[in-house]
Protein backbone atom coordinates (compact mmCIF):
# COMPACT_ATOMS: atom_id res chain seq x y z
CA UNK A 1 0.00 0.00 0.00
CA UNK A 2 1.14 3.30 -0.86
CA UNK A 3 -0.28 6.07 1.35
CA UNK A 4 0.06 9.17 0.65
CA UNK A 5 2.07 11.17 3.53
CA UNK A 6 0.84 14.07 5.03
CA UNK A 7 3.99 16.16 6.39
CA UNK A 8 1.70 18.14 8.69
CA UNK A 9 0.13 14.98 10.24
CA UNK A 10 2.79 13.44 12.01
CA UNK A 11 6.11 11.31 11.38
CA UNK A 12 3.65 8.34 10.83
CA UNK A 13 1.11 9.72 9.16
CA UNK A 14 1.25 7.25 6.23
CA UNK A 15 0.59 4.73 8.53
CA UNK A 16 -2.81 2.54 9.26
CA UNK A 17 -2.58 0.35 12.34
CA UNK A 18 -5.35 -1.82 13.10
CA UNK A 19 -5.13 -2.53 16.87
CA UNK A 20 -6.58 -5.66 17.83
CA UNK A 21 -4.86 -5.82 21.29
CA UNK A 22 -6.49 -4.67 24.61
CA UNK A 23 -5.35 -3.88 28.15
CA UNK A 24 -1.58 -2.21 28.19
CA UNK A 25 1.66 -3.70 26.32
CA UNK A 26 -0.39 -3.65 22.84
CA UNK A 27 -2.81 -0.25 23.52
CA UNK A 28 0.63 0.86 24.96
CA UNK A 29 2.16 0.70 21.45
CA UNK A 30 -0.71 1.61 19.34
CA UNK A 31 -0.94 4.10 21.08
CA UNK A 32 2.74 5.64 20.74
CA UNK A 33 2.02 5.55 16.55
CA UNK A 34 -0.99 6.83 16.77
CA UNK A 35 1.00 9.98 19.16
CA UNK A 36 3.03 9.90 16.08
CA UNK A 37 0.58 10.46 13.51
CA UNK A 38 -0.48 7.03 12.27
CA UNK A 39 -3.91 6.15 12.06
CA UNK A 40 -5.31 3.81 14.53
CA UNK A 41 -8.38 1.75 14.64
CA UNK A 42 -8.96 0.15 17.50
CA UNK A 43 -11.14 -3.32 17.46
CA UNK A 44 -13.18 -3.79 20.58
CA UNK A 45 -16.11 -6.00 21.72
CA UNK A 46 -19.25 -4.42 21.08
CA UNK A 47 -20.59 -5.28 24.54
CA UNK A 48 -17.85 -5.08 27.22
CA UNK A 49 -15.00 -2.99 25.07
CA UNK A 50 -11.52 -3.34 25.85
CA UNK A 51 -11.27 -4.83 29.53
CA UNK A 52 -9.88 -1.67 31.11
CA UNK A 53 -12.98 0.43 30.19
CA UNK A 54 -13.87 -1.68 33.79
CA UNK A 55 -11.00 -1.25 35.64
CA UNK A 56 -11.75 1.29 38.50
CA UNK A 57 -12.34 3.38 40.16
CA UNK A 58 -11.41 6.19 39.41
CA UNK A 59 -13.15 7.26 36.05
CA UNK A 60 -13.00 10.30 34.24
CA UNK A 61 -16.71 12.18 35.46
CA UNK A 62 -19.01 14.11 33.22
CA UNK A 63 -20.16 17.39 33.88
CA UNK A 64 -23.21 15.78 36.47
CA UNK A 65 -20.45 13.58 38.03
CA UNK A 66 -21.35 10.44 36.51
CA UNK A 67 -18.57 7.90 35.77
CA UNK A 68 -17.76 7.72 32.44
CA UNK A 69 -14.31 5.90 31.05
CA UNK A 70 -11.38 4.97 33.54
CA UNK A 71 -8.34 6.75 34.48
CA UNK A 72 -6.74 2.95 33.24
CA UNK A 73 -8.61 3.22 30.15
CA UNK A 74 -8.21 6.96 29.10
CA UNK A 75 -4.03 6.32 30.07
CA UNK A 76 -3.11 3.86 26.75
CA UNK A 77 -6.14 4.69 24.26
CA UNK A 78 -5.85 8.79 22.91
CA UNK A 79 -5.60 9.35 19.66
CA UNK A 80 -7.55 6.08 18.53
CA UNK A 81 -10.56 5.57 16.89
CA UNK A 82 -12.89 2.71 18.55
CA UNK A 83 -14.64 0.14 16.07
CA UNK A 84 -17.14 -2.27 17.81
CA UNK A 85 -17.01 -5.41 15.93
CA UNK A 86 -17.78 -8.96 16.85
CA UNK A 87 -15.04 -11.32 16.01
CA UNK A 88 -17.46 -14.80 16.86
CA UNK A 89 -19.19 -13.72 14.02
CA UNK A 90 -18.66 -14.11 9.65
CA UNK A 91 -19.78 -10.34 9.81
CA UNK A 92 -17.59 -9.04 12.25
CA UNK A 93 -14.47 -11.51 11.05
CA UNK A 94 -14.96 -10.18 7.11
CA UNK A 95 -15.10 -6.44 8.42
CA UNK A 96 -12.17 -6.59 10.73
CA UNK A 97 -10.16 -8.57 7.34
CA UNK A 98 -10.82 -5.83 5.11
CA UNK A 99 -10.00 -3.44 7.68
CA UNK A 100 -6.59 -5.73 7.67
CA UNK A 101 -6.10 -5.66 4.14
CA UNK A 102 -6.11 -1.79 4.39
CA UNK A 103 -3.86 -1.60 6.87
CA UNK A 104 -0.34 -1.70 7.55
CA UNK A 105 0.33 -3.09 10.67
CA UNK A 106 -2.12 -5.31 12.85
CA UNK A 107 -0.84 -5.40 16.31
CA UNK A 108 -2.74 -8.41 18.55
CA UNK A 109 -2.51 -9.43 22.37
CA UNK A 110 -4.50 -13.00 21.61
CA UNK A 111 -3.26 -16.24 23.20
CA UNK A 112 -1.20 -18.49 20.76
CA UNK A 113 -3.32 -19.51 17.92
CA UNK A 114 -6.31 -17.92 19.55
CA UNK A 115 -7.14 -15.74 16.41
CA UNK A 116 -6.85 -19.00 13.90
CA UNK A 117 -10.29 -19.84 14.55
CA UNK A 118 -11.29 -16.68 13.22
CA UNK A 119 -9.18 -16.35 10.20
CA UNK A 120 -7.40 -13.87 11.54
CA UNK A 121 -3.91 -15.29 12.30
CA UNK A 122 -0.95 -13.96 10.83
CA UNK A 123 -1.26 -16.88 7.91
CA UNK A 124 -4.36 -16.03 6.58
CA UNK A 125 -4.02 -12.01 6.46
CA UNK A 126 -0.60 -12.23 5.19
CA UNK A 127 -2.22 -14.28 2.45
CA UNK A 128 -4.49 -11.29 1.83
CA UNK A 129 -2.11 -8.57 2.51
CA UNK A 130 1.62 -9.53 1.83
CA UNK A 131 3.38 -5.91 3.07
CA UNK A 132 1.15 -6.33 6.71
CA UNK A 133 3.19 -6.37 9.77
CA UNK A 134 1.50 -8.31 12.39
CA UNK A 135 2.70 -7.75 15.73
CA UNK A 136 1.78 -10.85 18.31
CA UNK A 137 2.48 -9.81 22.15
CA UNK A 138 1.85 -13.16 24.23
CA UNK A 139 3.41 -13.60 27.78
CA UNK A 140 5.26 -16.03 26.81
CA UNK A 141 5.64 -16.11 22.83
CA UNK A 142 4.91 -18.44 20.00
CA UNK A 143 7.07 -21.12 21.16
CA UNK A 144 8.06 -22.96 23.81
CA UNK A 145 6.84 -24.79 26.83
CA UNK A 146 5.01 -21.82 28.15
CA UNK A 147 3.76 -20.74 25.41
CA UNK A 148 -0.26 -21.64 25.68
CA UNK A 149 0.12 -20.39 29.25
CA UNK A 150 -1.59 -16.45 30.08
CA UNK A 151 0.64 -13.97 31.23
CA UNK A 152 0.00 -11.07 32.95
CA UNK A 153 2.67 -8.74 34.16
CA UNK A 154 2.76 -9.35 37.72
CA UNK A 155 3.53 -12.82 37.03
CA UNK A 156 6.25 -12.24 34.58
CA UNK A 157 7.89 -9.86 36.95
CA UNK A 158 8.22 -12.44 39.51
CA UNK A 159 8.96 -15.28 37.02
CA UNK A 160 11.67 -13.13 35.30
CA UNK A 161 13.75 -12.07 37.88
CA UNK A 162 12.48 -8.38 38.85
CA UNK A 163 10.58 -8.83 41.82
CA UNK A 164 14.18 -11.33 43.17
CA UNK A 165 15.85 -7.55 42.82
CA UNK A 166 12.98 -5.30 44.14
CA UNK A 167 12.36 -4.77 47.82
CA UNK A 168 13.83 -4.55 50.96
CA UNK A 169 17.14 -6.93 51.78
CA UNK A 170 16.65 -9.81 53.95
CA UNK A 171 17.40 -9.40 57.63
CA UNK A 172 15.42 -6.17 58.08
CA UNK A 173 12.04 -5.08 58.79
CA UNK A 174 9.42 -5.57 55.65
CA UNK A 175 12.41 -7.99 54.02
CA UNK A 176 10.71 -9.78 50.84
CA UNK A 177 10.57 -9.75 47.22
CA UNK A 178 8.17 -6.67 45.85
CA UNK A 179 6.91 -5.78 42.46
CA UNK A 180 6.75 -2.23 41.03
CA UNK A 181 4.26 0.09 41.31
CA UNK A 182 3.57 0.01 37.88
CA UNK A 183 3.00 -2.48 35.36
CA UNK A 184 6.75 -1.65 34.18
CA UNK A 185 6.95 -5.32 32.24
CA UNK A 186 3.84 -4.13 30.32
CA UNK A 187 5.14 -0.98 29.36
CA UNK A 188 8.30 -1.96 28.55
CA UNK A 189 6.67 -4.70 25.82
CA UNK A 190 4.75 -1.83 24.39
CA UNK A 191 7.96 0.52 23.86
CA UNK A 192 10.03 -2.71 22.25
CA UNK A 193 7.07 -3.66 20.12
CA UNK A 194 6.94 -0.25 18.31
CA UNK A 195 10.74 -0.39 17.83
CA UNK A 196 10.07 -3.72 15.94
CA UNK A 197 6.88 -2.69 14.33
CA UNK A 198 9.21 0.30 13.07
CA UNK A 199 11.69 -1.76 12.21
CA UNK A 200 9.57 -3.82 10.37
CA UNK A 201 8.17 -0.43 8.55
CA UNK A 202 11.71 0.26 7.44
CA UNK A 203 12.84 -3.19 6.03
CA UNK A 204 9.26 -3.20 4.21
CA UNK A 205 10.46 0.09 2.27
CA UNK A 206 13.21 -1.99 0.94
CA UNK A 207 11.43 -5.56 0.43
CA UNK A 208 7.76 -4.81 0.10
CA UNK A 209 7.30 -7.32 2.17
CA UNK A 210 5.78 -7.29 6.09
CA UNK A 211 6.29 -10.31 8.88
CA UNK A 212 5.52 -11.25 11.86
CA UNK A 213 6.91 -9.89 15.35
CA UNK A 214 6.56 -12.38 17.85
CA UNK A 215 6.78 -10.56 21.37
CA UNK A 216 6.69 -12.30 24.60
CA UNK A 217 6.64 -10.19 28.17
CA UNK A 218 8.91 -12.85 29.61
CA UNK A 219 11.66 -12.16 27.08
CA UNK A 220 11.61 -8.44 27.42
CA UNK A 221 11.27 -8.66 31.05
CA UNK A 222 14.57 -10.74 30.87
CA UNK A 223 16.03 -8.38 28.24
CA UNK A 224 15.57 -5.64 30.45
CA UNK A 225 17.19 -6.65 33.82
CA UNK A 226 20.36 -4.98 32.02
CA UNK A 227 23.86 -5.21 34.48
CA UNK A 228 21.80 -7.44 36.82
CA UNK A 229 21.70 -10.17 34.22
CA UNK A 230 25.30 -9.72 33.21
CA UNK A 231 26.16 -9.52 37.13
CA UNK A 232 24.67 -13.02 36.82
CA UNK A 233 26.35 -14.49 33.96
CA UNK A 234 29.90 -13.26 34.30
CA UNK A 235 29.60 -14.73 38.45
CA UNK A 236 27.36 -17.41 38.00
CA UNK A 237 25.42 -15.57 41.37
CA UNK A 238 22.29 -14.20 41.81
CA UNK A 239 22.27 -10.42 43.03
CA UNK A 240 20.23 -9.79 46.15
CA UNK A 241 17.67 -7.22 47.00
CA UNK A 242 19.31 -3.90 48.30
CA UNK A 243 15.98 -1.59 48.83
CA UNK A 244 17.07 1.73 47.19
CA UNK A 245 20.56 1.13 46.90
CA UNK A 246 22.98 -0.29 44.06
CA UNK A 247 24.82 -2.96 43.34
CA UNK A 248 27.88 -0.88 41.94
CA UNK A 249 27.77 2.28 43.47
CA UNK A 250 27.55 3.93 46.68
CA UNK A 251 26.36 6.15 47.69
CA UNK A 252 23.37 5.81 45.51
CA UNK A 253 19.75 5.54 47.19
CA UNK A 254 17.61 7.50 49.79
CA UNK A 255 18.92 8.83 53.24
CA UNK A 256 16.20 10.04 55.80
CA UNK A 257 15.85 13.93 56.04
CA UNK A 258 14.80 16.13 58.83
CA UNK A 259 11.67 16.30 57.55
CA UNK A 260 11.36 13.30 54.97
CA UNK A 261 13.83 11.41 52.46
CA UNK A 262 16.24 12.31 49.33
CA UNK A 263 17.69 10.46 47.09
CA UNK A 264 21.82 10.61 46.51
CA UNK A 265 23.32 9.99 43.31
CA UNK A 266 26.62 9.56 43.65
CA UNK A 267 28.40 8.47 40.64
CA UNK A 268 31.89 9.33 40.87
CA UNK A 269 34.79 9.99 43.64
CA UNK A 270 34.98 13.93 43.05
CA UNK A 271 31.23 14.22 43.88
CA UNK A 272 31.64 12.09 46.87
CA UNK A 273 34.35 14.86 47.96
CA UNK A 274 32.03 17.54 47.31
CA UNK A 275 28.89 15.91 49.32
CA UNK A 276 31.49 15.25 52.40
CA UNK A 277 32.49 18.98 52.16
CA UNK A 278 28.42 19.82 52.12
CA UNK A 279 28.41 17.26 55.27
CA UNK A 280 31.13 18.79 57.15
CA UNK A 281 32.72 15.77 56.97
CA UNK A 282 35.43 16.15 54.46
CA UNK A 283 37.62 13.63 56.19
CA UNK A 284 36.11 11.04 54.37
CA UNK A 285 36.74 11.72 51.11
CA UNK A 286 40.53 10.38 51.74
CA UNK A 287 39.65 7.79 54.11
CA UNK A 288 41.11 4.52 52.55
CA UNK A 289 37.41 2.92 53.46
CA UNK A 290 35.51 5.17 51.31
CA UNK A 291 38.06 7.10 48.88
CA UNK A 292 37.18 5.48 45.90
CA UNK A 293 34.04 3.76 44.71
CA UNK A 294 35.22 0.01 44.57
CA UNK A 295 36.05 0.86 48.23
CA UNK A 296 32.79 2.19 49.47
CA UNK A 297 30.80 -0.50 47.69
CA UNK A 298 33.15 -2.84 50.01
CA UNK A 299 32.70 -0.56 53.30
CA UNK A 300 28.71 0.26 52.41
CA UNK A 301 27.86 -1.27 56.07
CA UNK A 302 30.26 1.14 57.67
CA UNK A 303 29.46 4.67 55.26
CA UNK A 304 25.88 4.55 54.69
CA UNK A 305 24.85 4.45 59.07
CA UNK A 306 27.38 7.95 58.97
CA UNK A 307 25.59 9.16 56.07
CA UNK A 308 22.07 8.36 57.65
CA UNK A 309 23.38 10.38 60.77
CA UNK A 310 24.49 13.44 59.05
CA UNK A 311 21.52 13.35 56.48
CA UNK A 312 18.68 13.51 59.15
CA UNK A 313 20.04 17.34 60.38
CA UNK A 314 18.79 19.03 57.68
CA UNK A 315 15.24 19.00 55.99
CA UNK A 316 15.25 17.43 51.97
CA UNK A 317 15.03 20.96 50.92
CA UNK A 318 17.91 22.49 52.84
CA UNK A 319 19.86 19.51 51.57
CA UNK A 320 18.94 19.67 47.81
CA UNK A 321 19.57 23.36 47.80
CA UNK A 322 23.21 22.84 48.98
CA UNK A 323 23.69 19.93 47.26
CA UNK A 324 22.68 20.97 44.05
CA UNK A 325 24.75 24.05 43.97
CA UNK A 326 27.63 21.95 45.28
CA UNK A 327 26.90 19.66 41.43
CA UNK A 328 26.11 16.61 43.64
CA UNK A 329 23.33 14.69 42.17
CA UNK A 330 20.19 14.08 44.35
CA UNK A 331 16.81 14.79 44.37
CA UNK A 332 13.26 14.51 46.68
CA UNK A 333 11.21 11.72 46.68
CA UNK A 334 8.00 13.12 45.13
CA UNK A 335 4.21 12.19 45.41
CA UNK A 336 1.98 12.14 42.02
CA UNK A 337 0.71 15.39 43.35
CA UNK A 338 4.62 17.02 43.68
CA UNK A 339 5.37 15.51 40.39
CA UNK A 340 3.04 17.78 38.48
CA UNK A 341 3.05 20.87 40.93
CA UNK A 342 7.01 20.69 40.01
CA UNK A 343 7.96 23.62 37.66
CA UNK A 344 9.77 21.95 35.53
CA UNK A 345 7.41 19.32 35.00
CA UNK A 346 4.93 22.34 33.95
CA UNK A 347 7.47 23.85 32.21
CA UNK A 348 8.21 20.56 30.00
CA UNK A 349 4.37 20.16 29.34
CA UNK A 350 4.32 17.02 30.99
CA UNK A 351 0.10 17.02 31.84
CA UNK A 352 -2.36 17.86 28.75
CA UNK A 353 -5.62 18.10 28.31
CA UNK A 354 -7.29 16.58 25.75
CA UNK A 355 -10.96 17.37 24.11
CA UNK A 356 -13.54 14.60 25.31
CA UNK A 357 -17.27 14.95 23.96
CA UNK A 358 -18.63 14.57 26.88
CA UNK A 359 -16.61 15.52 30.29
CA UNK A 360 -15.25 18.37 27.73
CA UNK A 361 -11.59 17.32 28.36
CA UNK A 362 -9.96 15.23 29.60
CA UNK A 363 -6.21 14.98 31.33
CA UNK A 364 -3.17 13.14 29.55
CA UNK A 365 0.42 12.94 30.34
CA UNK A 366 2.23 14.08 27.66
CA UNK A 367 4.02 11.82 25.11
CA UNK A 368 8.45 12.14 25.74
CA UNK A 369 9.15 12.45 22.30
CA UNK A 370 10.07 16.07 21.05
CA UNK A 371 10.65 16.03 17.70
CA UNK A 372 11.60 19.38 16.07
CA UNK A 373 9.93 19.00 12.65
CA UNK A 374 6.86 16.32 12.87
CA UNK A 375 5.68 17.22 16.58
CA UNK A 376 3.41 14.67 18.40
CA UNK A 377 0.06 15.65 17.85
CA UNK A 378 -2.63 15.14 20.47
CA UNK A 379 -5.65 14.90 18.91
CA UNK A 380 -8.70 13.43 21.23
CA UNK A 381 -8.66 11.52 24.58
CA UNK A 382 -9.66 7.93 24.51
CA UNK A 383 -12.99 7.42 22.45
CA UNK A 384 -15.97 6.12 23.81
CA UNK A 385 -17.11 2.18 22.82
CA UNK A 386 -17.79 1.96 18.92
CA UNK A 387 -17.78 5.52 18.46
CA UNK A 388 -16.27 5.72 15.27
CA UNK A 389 -17.77 2.05 13.79
CA UNK A 390 -20.06 3.88 11.69
CA UNK A 391 -17.96 5.87 9.63
CA UNK A 392 -14.94 3.70 9.21
CA UNK A 393 -17.62 1.21 8.10
CA UNK A 394 -18.59 3.20 5.34
CA UNK A 395 -15.22 4.18 3.94
CA UNK A 396 -14.82 0.61 4.08
CA UNK A 397 -18.23 0.26 1.46
CA UNK A 398 -16.80 3.24 -0.03
CA UNK A 399 -19.47 5.55 1.57
CA UNK A 400 -18.82 8.88 1.49
CA UNK A 401 -17.87 10.58 5.08
CA UNK A 402 -19.12 13.82 6.20
CA UNK A 403 -16.54 15.27 7.97
CA UNK A 404 -17.29 15.50 11.79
Amino acid sequence: MNHESNPSGGALSHLKVLDLSRVLAGPWASQMLADMGAEVIKIEHPDRGDDTRGWGPPYLKDPQGNDLESAYFLCTNRNKQSVALDMATPEGQRQIRELALNSDVLVENFKVGGLARYGLDYATLSALNPRLIYCSITGFGQTGPYAQRPGYDFMVQGMGGLMSLTGVPDGEDGAGPMKVGVALTDVLTGLHAVAGILAAVAWRERSGLGQHIDLALLDVQVSCLANQALSHLVTGQSPRRLGNAHPSIVPYQSFPTADGEMILAVGNDSQFASLCREAERAEWATDPRFATNAARVAHRGELVPLLRQVTVQRTTAQWITALEAANVPCGPINTLEQVFADPHVQARGLRVDLPHPIAGTAPAVASPLRFSRTPVQYRWAAPALGAHTEPILARLRGTPVPDT
